[in-house]
């Protein structure tokens, strides 16, 4: 509490701006204290921030009093405000956007209470899973010591991981679960729930305002001291932290792309340190970064004792395949009708929505374009329109092409519709698609769900967003990927890494008894040995030593600058960064167009010194600072670039 006559007190509203100073009367003396949210005005408007702590200097000229406390108990603990600190220093932001991210709108606002409703789910009973109980007593006994350390599960299934976790959990209490996805709550919590009862809270975006002021309101109260959800669940108000788990640690959903990107495993190792307690990474694809810290020490890694059976991996050379159709070859249709004649269940993945890849004229060779974002048009057959992936722009087919004017134009390539199209005449049956045309509405995705899991389906086609919706059982027996090279050929140095998280996350619904087939015309690449041959460490050394040579994560720091004006911002940019560090390498600037037709120019800076790279971009970001003309985006540890 705020013992001294007229205290002055920083105020963090969130805003994007820093703490302000504001004077604290003595009536409210009693209650302020630090991480308690108080009324005050802003901008001749009242509104509600948290206080920081004492103003380290007495102000001078006019200052606002503090209007009102609320609550009985702080919504911020210190540690919180540290770990806020931190991530405004880290992530080279304003404190009050960080606030406005890591606490819910319901905490400023208020919000008619609404009892979280409990999913009717049924409790699917976990396949019986051999756990490693010698790793499980190291995460166990490290909890109990209450002293900080991570802990990075290589785990050979979800199930596993899942399993792992709930062993966990039956002996720990204040606890936080994060997973990348909002769906996979709906596997996780009916189960924990019907384990834990009451003292697990959901708590994710997909939830109503009042829902989450109700999960608010458990959490502060003790009365749930489990909380799951997905990346923002991590600045969740628990009192005291015993045990945070980061499930499918390398999936990219925990990177938020857009405002202030914060990466959410990140933070929560921080969070972690600064709870001295225990945390659990866990995937079946490690990424990188966190590999790389269990072989400098920093993390302990954890393996079962035994490898389980997975199902096998063939690798389909469409050079020299017989092809039913120039994506498609013979060999994976006939054994796809071997299992479904057993009554087994398969799924086509191809990441391409739409009917058809792209229209070219057959004269001049040119490929319709986006006219704003300079990406081909895609045809859906289902709209007969050609659309654009990026801004959404969409028109009728052309009859003639749009630079030589021939009528000669050809449909290549296949997107989910025309494989769906293709399938369903070759194997003479019904199938289901799934991608981001099918399921543009939440009712949408909860039905093509249900119709997923239901045995009577026999073939599924979908892009990967597939794979991220079915839960852990969806009894597969068989998994065909249909454009893996497509993906390899993305100007991203992660590109490969995200290859194997993607086929094995594919892998992952398929029996162990089951197959998984792989078409490429690069056979040879050591990507597939690896695949083939559950050698994923193998695949990491590799992938190390290319990267150590071109100097990419995790041997550098990567910091992206985008600005954004109505004029090409290179010459300028060129200006600015000759006086940078020369231990920051400097990559840019380059320009391009973005979706609303903006001209937008990127800076990429990568240095081994994380100081000297934040140092760099600072300087850099203070000569644009305020500006009205350019907007510029901060970027730190980008995942695409």
């Amino acid at each position: 509490m705020i013992k001294s006559h007229m205290a002055f007190l920083d105020i963090l509203f969130p805003v994007n701006l820093g703490p302000l100073t504001y004077r604290c009367p003595d009536g409210l003396s009693e209650r302020a204290e630090p991480g308690m949210v108080v009324s005050a005005q802003l901008r001749n408007k009242v509104k509600r921030g948290i206080i920081m702590g004492r103003a380290l200097s007495t102000p001078t000229g006019e200052v606002k009093d503090i209007l009102a406390v609320h609550g009985d108990i702080p919504f911020m603990s210190t540690k919180m405000i540290t770990l806020l600190k931190w991530m405004a220093e880290y992530y080279l932001s304003e404190q009050g956007l960080i606030l406005k991210n890591m606490l819910p709108r319901e905490a400023f606002t208020k919000i008619k209470k609404k009892k979280t409703k409990i999913r009717q789910t049924t409790a699917q009973p976990l396949s019986p899973v051999n756990i490693n109980d010698r790793a499980v007593s190291r995460v166990l006994d490290t909890v109990k010591k209450g002293t900080y350390a991570t802990f990075l599960l290589h785990a050979p299934s979800f199930a596993y991981e899942y399993s792992f976790l709930i062993r966990v959990l039956s002996e720990v209490k204040n606890i936080i679960v994060l997973v990348p996805e909002v769906s996979l709550t709906n596997d996780i919590y009916p189960v924990l729930n019907e384990k834990f009862g009451d003292r697990v809270c959901l708590f994710h975006s997909g939830l109503s305002g009042g829902e989450r002021s109700e999960a608010v309101d458990r959490i502060l109260s003790g009365k749930s001291d489990i909380v799951v959800g997905t990346r923002s669940v991590i600045f969740t108000p628990l009192k005291q932290v015993s045990f945070i788990a980061v499930l499918n640690e390398h999936s990219s959903s925990y990177k938020q792309e857009d405002g202030l990107r914060y990466h959410g495993r990140d933070v929560a190792v921080m969070r972690a340190y600064l709870e001295r307690t225990t945390i659990l990474l866990s995937s079946i694809c490690p990424s990188f970064e966190s590999l790389y810290n269990c072989r400098r020490g920093k993390y302990t890694l954890l393996k079962p004792e035994s490898a389980p059976k997975k199902p096998r991996v063939k690798i389909i050379d469409m050079r020299h395949e017989r092809l039913l159709k120039p994506y498609l070859s013979r060999k994976v249709i006939d054994a796809a009708m071997k299992y479904i004649r057993e009554n087994s269940r398969v799924m086509f993945v191809i990441n391409r929505r739409g009917y058809s890849t792209f229209l070219q004229c057959a004269e001049c060779n040119y490929v319709e374009e986006c006219t704003a974002c300079n990406v081909p048009l895609i045809f859906h057959k289902q709209d007969l329109l050609v659309k654009c992936h990026y801004c959404g722009y969409s028109i009728k087919v052309p009859e003639r092409c749009s630079r030589c004017r021939s009528y000669n134009i050809q449909f290549l390539g296949a997107g989910t519709e025309r494989v769906q199209e293709d399938i369903e005449k070759l194997a003479g049956i019904k199938t289901l698609r799934f991608d981001s045309d099918t399921s543009r509405k939440r009712s949408d995705v909860e039905s093509i769900i249900g119709y997923a899991h239901n045995k009577d389906v026999k073939i599924l086609v979908g892009t990967k967003i597939l794979t991220k919706r079915l839960g852990m059982d969806s009894g597969f027996s068989m998994a065909v990927l249909l454009n893996t090279d497509i993906s390899l050929h993305l100007p991203d140095f992660r590109s490969t890494e995200k290859v194997y998280q993607e086929i094995m996350s594919i892998g992952d619904k398929v029996a162990a008894s089951g197959e998984i087939f792989i078409q490429t015309r690069m056979p040879q690449n050591y990507l597939f040995r690896c695949i083939k041959n559950y050698d994923y460490h193998g695949f990491f050394s590799e992938e190390l030593s290319r990267r150590k040579s071109l100097r990419y994560p995790p041997y550098t720091r990567l910091l992206l600058l985008r600005f954004i004006s109505r004029k090409d911002m290179c010459r300028d940019l060129s200006d600015v960064i000759r006086g940078i560090n020369k231990c920051v390498e400097i990559l840019g600037p380059s320009p391009s167009k973005n979706k609303q037709g903006k001209c937008e120019s990127k800076l990429l800076l990568k240095s081994s010194v994380r100081g000297a790279l934040h140092a760099a971009a600072k300087s850099i970001i203070e000569q644009y600072k305020g500006s009205k003309e350019v907007t510029l985006k901060v970027d730190v540890d980008p995942i695409s670039i």
